[in-house]
């Protein structure tokens, strides 16, 4: 009994220990693709990924922050064209059309505003932006506890990526403390999907961003 015990405790550590270095792993890749938007490079196009909406079906405050630092690097001409990928599993809940509502708000021309419907998990967001956008090279805007996977997931599919911090200055503490600790967690589901698992996300014809 105390052999299984201790066991089921090494287990135990080993997992906590894998687990933490795999974030790790993602965090150091992450460390020199990661810009302030002021100091970001060009790139073709900026993927903003979706994170919720209010009930009304506008962007919850996460997503505003995302779509308002895109629109801050297009204005500035680090980005040619924002391509909005998110969840659509609805005619009431549709990510991809509040970001873009949002970012026409903001001044942002309708012909520069790409609508992925089918980015239902950053993994998916990623492999379309390959496969059917045929993109090799972009900035990817969203928080600090998510960019680590964002970045790592979108270079495993062969893009050029970069990342560009949007502002999460003024969420409430408990709640991005809660989004780091599920970060881990997804994290370790990345690594499943990208070297093993490999699942396919809905697919369709070929979307060309820049039209010869």
């Amino acid at each position: 009994m105390h052999i299984v015990s201790h066991a089921l405790v090494y287990l135990m550590i080993g997992g906590y220990l894998l687990t933490g270095t795999l974030r790790i792993g993602m965090l150091i890749f992450a460390r020199s693709r990661t810009y302030l938007p002021e100091s970001a490079p060009d790139a073709p196009v900026g993927l903003v990924l979706g994170a919720g909406l209010n009930r009304d079906g506008t962007p919850g405050v996460v997503l505003q922050d995302r779509v308002r630092t895109a629109t801050e690097l297009y204005f500035d001409g680090k980005v040619k064209k924002l391509l909005m990928s998110g969840d659509n599993v609805s005619e009431y809940y549709d990510e991809p059309g509040a970001m873009k509502e949002f970012a026409l708000s903001l001044g942002v021309p309708e012909e520069d505003i790409i609508l992925d419907f089918a980015g239902q998990r950053t993994y998916d967001s990623c492999f379309r932006a390959r496969v059917i956008f045929g993109l090799d090279q972009l900035t990817i805007v969203t928080q600090a506890f998510h960019l680590p996977r964002a970045l790592y997931i979108c270079n495993a599919f062969g893009i050029e990526t970069n990342g560009v911090l949007a502002d999460d200055v003024n969420y409430p503490r408990r709640s991005y403390n809660f989004w780091w600790f599920r970060e881990v967690l997804a994290s370790v589901n990345a690594y499943w999907d990208i070297y093993i698992a490999h699942p396919q996300p809905i697919l369709g014809e070929p979307i060309s961003i820049f039209p010869e």
